[in-house]
């Protein structure tokens, strides 16, 4: 089972998938824990995903798509992959149904976690506090969301076309949405 979360940064996507990865034995395709790591290592490509992340951008499809393509073709993980923050674009929406068709796989199930620009805003200014993320800055988040919101709607129009789409509302409890997503999973 492959499943989609999509959602503004903060809306719980990363909670969700790790309680999805438990439930269904998947695979958590986190493409920011991943940009995350690439700036640890501190390669060029390290260094260029820092400075759009600064910036309140997003990273370009080509280096996202490059990662992303690494997993897909991973048959370990194969229809057990939990994408959390990917795609973002309609791009990257069109080159994840592309390259799941060429491994004989297909998107099972997408959450939208529907949270609004307060509930964000709260939300990261905790979790900066508990994690000490570095693009979890005031500035960065608004400008974030709102690079989310003009990116990711054809995304959402893109994907709300199909029967598997389940818009959740994103700002209840972790244990609501938790239960709103078992309603779909049938584990």
């Amino acid at each position: 089972m492959n499943i989609i979360l999509i959602g503004p940064p903060g809306a719980g996507k990363g909670t969700q998938a790790k309680y999805i990865e438990k439930k269904i034995n998947g695979f958590q395709v986190s493409t920011g824990d991943m940009l995350r790591d690439e700036i640890k290592k501190d390669s060029d490509i390290g260094k260029k995903i820092i400075k759009d992340m600064n910036d309140g951008k997003f990273v370009s499809d080509e280096i996202v798509n490059k990662i992303i393509e690494n997993v897909i073709s991973d048959p370990k993980k194969k229809d057990k992959l939990i994408f959390d923050g990917y795609p973002r674009s309609l791009t990257q929406a069109k080159n994840l149904d592309l390259l799941l068709n060429n491994s004989n796989q297909k998107i099972d199930l997408i959450f939208f976690l529907n949270v609004n620009k307060n509930t964000i805003v709260k939300r990261i200014e905790k979790r900066k506090t508990e994690e000490n993320r570095s693009d979890d800055e005031l500035d960065t988040i608004l400008k974030r969301y709102e690079t989310y919101m003009e990116t990711t709607k054809p995304v959402l129009d893109f994907y709300s076309k199909n029967p598997n789409f389940h818009e959740i509302d994103g700002s209840q409890e972790i244990d609501e949405i938790i239960a709103k997503i078992d309603t779909f999973l049938k584990v």
